[in-house]
């Protein structure tokens, strides 16, 4: 007979970091056969990142894009209709700030239309419509024959807010395959377009994401939605991967002897934020924080190289990270052990962070590294002033973080300054608000989220035999999603 087959698909870095550094794959190989098929597999010089998987790796099918009408027309409709119903504050900044701007007017005469559909509480229902419709439009006829072939009693969706993924979700659902849906961030909730497709069961960080999961996609009440913490950040735990300061510093051409201020740029596709690392490091040359230097880390999903002469002329205290990825297409990016151990090292050795509403929050207050976070648009002008003021302080996922106590919130450059300094001279400062936002975004910080996600897999598909309890919290957690 068989062993049973879990399908994953992943068309992101973040998700390969999951998949290949963490226990999840090991734990589920103990009962049926892990598949994977990942956007980033087609890329050659990818090979070495999957070449030790335990999960048969596979390249990811060929998708074709919905034609325009009526498919993503109706799309957008039901967006906006949802976004009339529910009012999140993050999309209505977005909406405002953003999006709005470069809206055409095909698109932006739906907005009345779906204004008053919304005033008639139709939202599921035009929703469930449109699901029905989308699921009729073959994308992946590839796809559709592989799934006959392999057969695999769960399909786990890391990407439903993605291009790709589901089109290999309407497949699965005409064949009859379960599915179930790993929501991959904390922030996607409340910042993406509308998860149309309703999925048989769900896979959250925390709680915090289970209760928005319920509150705006109220049809995932009647599944099971699994808490099992932030897989990512299990490798943070993973002390194999831990260097000295001396040999990080060796690869950054950094001197280990120097307090270490990192600077983490966002996506440049969003925020112009790397004016703010040129500030800092003009006032780093000319000595105004004392004997410090500076590493700026671009976004390993959207780095493109632009910055790689923007920062030479300031010497040997500022130094640039550089990525394999600059250039690739976003899906096809994904990280060897070097840049994994470069994420962690960059963390573990920061003496204090210096970003703008992103993650990299979590990630340095996983190490207790203190976190200064601009309160103000970075580049000339200031045209972002007002949506870096909303991001802080009314988005939904990052006004707690904001305001949790565990960040220096910064309204200009001498308060940057003087926020870096004061944590360099007591970088215990504010280390129970860290801790707190730690708890809020991730539920777990113990290393063991990979193996809870593969429990809540196995769980779901009913797999035999089941792993063996995790540990005593682990089983405690396993009890509680019982329940559900």
């Amino acid at each position: 007979m068989s062993r049973p087959k879990v399908l994953f698909l992943t068309s992101s870095l973040l998700v390969d970091r999951v998949l290949v550094h963490t226990n999840l794959i090991e734990t589920l190989a103990r009962y049926g056969e892990p598949i994977v098929w990942a956007v980033s597999r087609g890329d050659d010089q990818n090979s070495s990142v999957w070449e030790n998987s335990l999960a048969r790796v596979e390249e990811f099918p060929s998708v074709e894009p919905f034609k325009a009408f009526p498919y993503i027309y109706l799309r957008r409709l039901n967006d906006f209709v949802w976004d009339y119903r529910y009012r999140i504050p993050t999309r209505v900044s977005v909406k405002q700030h953003v999006r709005d701007k470069g809206l055409p007017a095909s698109v932006r005469a739906m907005k009345l239309p779906a204004l008053a559909l919304a005033m008639c509480h139709v939202e599921q229902f035009l929703e469930d419509r449109t699901e029905k419709l989308l699921l009729t439009y073959p994308r992946s006829v590839e796809a559709e024959r592989r799934l006959s072939e392999i057969r695999p009693s769960v399909i786990v969706v890391t990407g439903a807010f993605q291009f790709e993924q589901p089109a290999i979700f309407a497949a699965a659902k005409k064949l009859g395959i379960p599915t179930l849906a790993y929501i991959p961030s904390w922030d996607n909730i409340t910042t993406k377009n509308r998860m149309v497709f309703k999925y048989d069961g769900y896979l959250v960080w925390s709680e915090q994401t289970k209760k928005e999961l319920h509150q705006y996609y109220p049809a995932s009440k009647t599944s099971p939605v699994y808490v099992v913490g932030a897989p990512q950040f299990d490798i943070f735990f993973q002390k194999e991967f831990y260097e000295t300061r001396a040999e990080f510093c060796a690869t950054q051409n950094l001197n280990p002897d120097l307090p270490i201020v990192l600077y983490a740029i966002g996506s440049p596709n969003f925020l112009q934020e790397h004016h703010g690392a040129i500030e800092m490091a003009k006032r780093i040359v000319s000595g105004e924080l004392g004997a410090v230097q500076m590493l700026v880390r671009p976004h390993p999903i959207h780095d493109n190289a632009a910055l790689s002469k923007v920062f030479d002329k300031y010497g040997t205290l500022v130094r640039l990270q550089q990525t394999h990825n600059a250039g690739k297409a976003v899906a096809e990016r994904t990280q060897d052990e070097r840049q994994i151990r470069e994420w962690i090292n960059t963390f573990r050795h920061a003496n204090v962070l210096v970003n703008l509403a992103s993650t990299v929050t979590v990630d340095a207050a996983i190490f207790d590294c203190p976190v200064v976070n601009l309160d103000f648009d970075p580049q000339p002008g200031q045209a972002d002033q007002k949506l870096i003021k909303d991001i802080n302080h009314r988005w939904n996922h990052f006004k707690p973080v904001a305001e949790s106590g565990g960040v220096r919130l910064v309204d200009n450059y001498d308060e940057l300054a003087a926020a870096v300094l004061r944590y360099l001279q007591d970088p215990t400062l504010d280390r129970e608000g860290r801790s707190r936002i730690v708890r809020h975004v991730c539920e777990y910080a113990d290393g063991k989220c990979g193996q809870r996600m593969a429990q809540a897999v196995g769980d779901f598909a009913r797999l035999e035999p089941q792993i063996n309890s995790i540990e005593s919290k682990a089983g405690a957690w396993f009890e509680t999603v019982a329940q559900i």
